[in-house]
This record gives C-alpha cells, structure tokens and sequence, in this order.
C-alpha cells in the first residue's frame, strides 16, 4: 500500500496564496461590511430608544398639561341698585363633571359688586403619579366650596359643597373610593402633617381661590389642570 505522496512547493505556495487572499478579502472587503452592518443596528437600535423616550416624554406633559371643565358660570344680569351706590350681579353657578356635563342642580346668586371669587379646596398628588396616569391618583381633585365678593367676608359667601364630603361632581361620576373619602375628611388634619400626605401620594393640600370682574351676558369656565391648578376665563 503506497503512502501520500507529499506536496510539492508549488501546491504548497499555491495553498497559501489561497487562504491568504480569503483573508485579505475578508479583513478587506467582508469586515468592513460586517462592522457597518453592525454601526446601523446599533444606530437603529439608539432611534428606536429615543423615539420610545420622547413618545414617553410627550405623553408626560400632556398629562400635566390635562385641564377639565369644572364648572360654568353665567352672568345673568348685572347693574346699579336703586340709588346708584352698588353694582349687583347675577349669577348661576353650574358644576361640571370631567366631561364637561352638569352635575346637580344650578346655583342661581345675587352677589354685591362685579368682582367675584369662587373659593375651592385642592388635593394634588405628586408629578409621578399625574405623568404615569396613575388611576387613582393622575388628577388633582377639587371641591368647590364658596362663592362670595370682594364687597364681602369670605366666611359670608354662599356654600356650594360642604367641606369633609365628597364633591357631588365625583360623586355623581362614580361611586368614590375609600381612599378619596379619607383625604376629604381628613383634609386639614393631612394639610398640617406633609409627611403624612406624602405616603398616601400627595403633593399638597390647601385652599385656593379664583376671581375675576364679571360682565354682562358673559359666561365663564373654571378649569383645573390635573397638576391642581385652578383658573377661570371667559369662554365666550
């Protein structure tokens, strides 16, 4: 039985010039393909995170950003009293539910002067909660509690909710939660103890009142930014 006949040089040399040009071509041409194939998946991969990132970053703001209707309020009349000393102003006073639709039955008043104001409780829940759209806890909540003139004391103003109860406008969208119903009651208690507000979420507690000067035939909008912000503007 004959062994394997060795290679020649020339084989041998042949050989190496092949597997040396695969090489050269690999390092050369392939590689470098490899490597920008490599930067784009990478490149997209950065897109696609900073895409998600700023869709995220959006959607944040526009949740504090969210304002709702929460209540109308019409200028049904407005003049001097007999004698000419004091503009009397009449109003109705309409809540609004998140949606925009009454709630309960329209306050009709008869306020001294032409500036108003429309005195409400405020709870907001931290920033983190509002820009997760926390079920709970992404909107502040509010309860309307007065509404007087700056020819009056506050404490002489027309009630519109009772304090420690839960305002008719979430009542009336859905049956409140316990937690909701603790922080109404317990509401000055927790605006006088922050740390303990601050474990059930809440960024502050506090009274906050809005005015303006009404005129005749006007309507205006009471809105509360899910932040807790309170304003009012004439809508038409």
């Amino acid at each position: 039985m004959s062994g394997l006949r060795p290679l020649s040089l020339g084989t041998l040399l042949f050989i190496a010039a092949g597997a040396g040009g695969l090489y050269l071509a690999d390092r050369l041409v392939l590689a470098p393909g490899r490597e920008y194939q490599r930067q784009l998946s990478e490149r997209d991969a950065q897109i696609r995170a900073l895409t998600e990132r700023n869709q995220a970053l959006e959607a944040a703001v526009r949740l504090l950003r969210h304002t709702e209707r929460r209540a109308r309020l019409v200028v049904l009349d407005q003049g001097p009293e007999p004698g000419g000393h004091m503009v009397r102003t009449r109003v109705r006073f309409t809540e609004l539910d998140s949606q925009g639709d009454s709630v309960g039955e329209p306050r009709e008043l008869s306020l001294d002067g032409d500036e108003i104001y429309v005195d409400a409780l405020v709870i907001k829940f931290e920033d983190d909660f509002v820009t997760a759209g926390d079920a709970l806890k992404g909107k502040a909540l509010l309860l309307f509690r007065r509404i007087f003139s700056d020819r009056r004391r506050p404490a002489e103003g027309d009630v519109l909710d009772r304090e420690g109860q839960m305002p008719q406008s979430y009542a009336a969208e859905r049956a409140p939660t316990a937690f909701e119903r603790e922080l109404w009651a317990r509401f000055w208690e927790l605006a006088n103890d922050p740390e303990e507000a601050r474990r059930r979420g809440v960024r502050a507690l506090h009274g906050e009142a809005v005015s303006t000067r009404l005129r005749k035939d006007r309507v205006y909008a009471i809105t509360l930014r899910s932040t807790g912000e309170l304003t009012i503007q004439p809508s038409r």
